[in-house]
């Protein structure tokens, strides 16, 4: 409505989300938005914008990925998004695994519509911005930002004022993790994300992982059970196998109530 026909904007993002290294339930995520007009693009329907717009997401983002993190592998995944269609994630070689770095796609020509943008096509992408860090100065836990212990926040400290991208993460003591397991008769519709949601409630940045272990259906009754490994360790300290325990009893407290 202002005119603008790209543009980048940021904000807080709370989702229940799995529990391990890389995902957490609150995060910080830039959007981007580039839109084109059919004018631009010499066609005349959305369907034949369509190939034209994504092939220039495809060299923008590309090109972002290499100016921010080199030359890196990368690849995309075809993906589902509600706003855009086609969908794309983004995802560059870290670690000795894929991690996705962004979502994107052409964005629904309803969405523009609705913006008073009718003969228009755009693509958006949502880049997590905590992910953007991990990668570029090797960040191995996305628990990390959220410490308020000094021998992580005092190694940034200037980082901003310099510009500098070439900073590593020094790891400090490294405390011992604590393996429990906890197994149950579930419901149909169980989804992973409902054991971590509960998980955190209980047990919040102690739990550093949650792994679906065993599955089982009864032969008779085709009731289901499953267990899952909590790894519970601490950023700051060694935790006590007393309080380990004393978190554990609680979740099998909880997930029986819950689900």
């Amino acid at each position: 409505r202002d005119g603008h026909r790209s543009f980048l904007f940021s904000g807080d993002v709370y989702r229940r989300d799995t529990v391990d290294a890389r995902h957490y339930f609150c995060f910080h995520q830039m959007d981007g938005v580039r839109v084109f007009s059919w004018e631009q693009l010499n066609v005349t329907a959305h369907l034949d914008a369509v190939p034209l717009v994504l092939a220039n997401l495809r060299e923008t983002l590309s090109g972002m990925v290499k100016e921010v993190f080199g030359d890196v592998e990368m690849r995309w995944v075809e993906s589902y998004f509600p706003f855009t269609e086609p969908s794309l994630e983004l995802e560059i070689w870290f670690n000795g695994d894929w991690l996705e770095v962004l979502g994107c796609g052409v964005m629904r020509q309803r969405i523009l519509q609705n913006g008073g943008l009718s003969e228009h096509t755009g693509w958006a992408f949502g880049l997590g911005l905590e992910r953007l860090a991990m990668v570029l100065f090797k960040v191995p836990d996305i628990r990390l930002f959220w410490t308020q212990d000094p021998r992580f926040t005092q190694q940034f400290k200037g980082l901003l004022e310099s510009g500098r991208k070439s900073l590593a993460f020094v790891p400090y003591s490294k405390y011992p993790v604590c393996y429990k397991d906890v197994a149950f008769w579930c419901p149909e519709d169980l989804h992973d994300n409902d054991v971590s949601e509960v998980v955190r409630e209980v047990a919040g940045d102690t739990a550093e992982d949650v792994q679906l272990v065993d599955a089982f259906t009864h032969p008779k009754t085709q009731r289901r059970s499953r267990c899952y490994r909590i790894s519970y360790r601490s950023m700051d300290r060694t935790l006590t196998n007393a309080e380990v325990d004393e978190m554990q009893w609680r979740l099998g407290g909880q997930l029986k109530a819950k689900l």
